[in-house]
């Protein structure tokens, strides 16, 4: 044993060691240097150590010293090696993220990392880990849109009171229309998906059609009037505003949330809207589509039933969205709104201080 070696192996020690050592899970590297210090602790010398387990001397007295330190534990745990390859100086670093919040000098809308590679004079996958490491990817944009409503906190506040605290004895319903759905079927039949191969279809289609889904959601039941119509004119808005008025119990006031689409605020409109005392119009602040609850219904419908959708005619179209209706009232679920108006407009405010701050 080198001298300033010095191991005491406990009964406690001794069993873990002989643990490592019989436990045909344990790495190899493990059981060789738990063999080393059960050795040493049986009085085994040096060089008949090194022939036991096959390493050389300094091995042996590495993970002695180790084990006197550390115990059984350092025994199982390497230290931290150096990268063979040096990091990268924080000169470097500093100037790809400075480089990536500025525009590229080729002709690009951003930068993508062999380009940033190339300017800066290292590998795509460097930039591509200082990217991560600072939460940067310039290859994602989000889009925006601050109303300009002039009664923007009115109305949210109007519609936000409603879904958060609607009035007694009354019905509120989220209306809106998906107008020109079309009724595509593909020009060649795809391949179902199989393992390591997604579903395909073909890019180009055929147009049978088009056809407009009025919807209106029920906040506190969940559940969906829907109607489809050839066009999505004020005649056909008013339409299903009677059909509306017949599904809903009499004796219930009817509070509409809809957006600022002209057909809404026709005359004709206006005019059935004084027949029918009932009917309470609330509307949206303009370029706030997320307010109005029935998009979200109208979103899943497009995903789950019609952007694979395959439909021969018109009347197909119609049949599928009819039973998607009828299969989401089978289990409807109430709509839950549950952001505040004033944490709305706390965070409008935050959005455009931060937009003027830049501009």
């Amino acid at each position: 044993m080198r001298k300033g070696i010095s191991i005491s192996v406990t009964p406690e020690d001794r069993v873990r060691l002989d643990a490592i050592v019989r436990d045909r899970n344990s790495p190899q590297k493990h059981v060789w240097r738990a063999r080393i210090v059960l050795l040493t602790a049986d009085g085994q010398g040096t060089n008949a150590i090194t022939r036991a387990v096959a390493k050389d001397k300094r091995a042996v007295w590495r993970w002695q010293e180790r084990f006197m330190q550390e115990g059984v534990a350092g025994l199982t745990r390497d230290k931290t090696r150096p990268s063979r390859i040096p990091p990268l100086p924080a000169e470097t670093v500093n100037r790809v993220v400075a480089l990536t919040n500025q525009p590229p000098p080729h002709q690009a809308t951003h930068w993508t990392a062999p380009a940033m590679a190339k300017v800066v004079g290292i590998s795509p996958s460097s930039v591509r880990r200082i990217w991560k490491a600072h939460g940067l990817q310039p290859h994602r944009v989000r889009t925006f849109k601050f109303s300009n409503d002039p009664q923007f906190a009115e109305k949210l506040q109007d519609v936000v009171g409603l879904y958060l605290d609607p009035p007694a004895h009354a019905v509120v319903l989220s209306i809106d229309e998906k107008s020109q759905i079309q009724a595509l079927d593909r020009t060649q039949p795809g391949l179902p998906m199989k393992r390591g191969r997604c579903a395909t279809m073909t890019h180009d289609y055929k147009r049978n059609g088009t056809t407009t889904l009025f919807a209106a959601l029920d906040i506190l039941e969940g559940k969906i009037i829907g109607r489809c119509m050839q066009r999505h004119r004020h005649q056909e808005f008013i339409r299903f505003l009677n059909a509306v008025e017949a599904e809903v119990p009499k004796h219930k006031a009817v509070h509409v949330i809809l957006d600022n689409y002209a057909t809404h605020k026709h005359p004709k409109v206006k005019a059935w809207l004084q027949r029918h005392q009932r009917f309470t119009f609330h509307f949206t602040p303009t370029s706030c589509s997320w307010a109005n609850a029935v998009e979200g219904v109208l979103a899943k419908l497009t995903r789950q039933r019609l952007k694979r959708g395959v439909f021969k005619s018109i009347v197909e179209l119609q049949a599928a969205i009819h039973r998607f209706i009828a299969e989401a009232n089978g289990a409807p679920k109430p709509f839950v709104w549950t952001k505040s108006a004033d944490a709305i407009l706390a965070a409008v405010k935050r959005g455009r201080q931060a937009l003027e701050s830049v501009h």
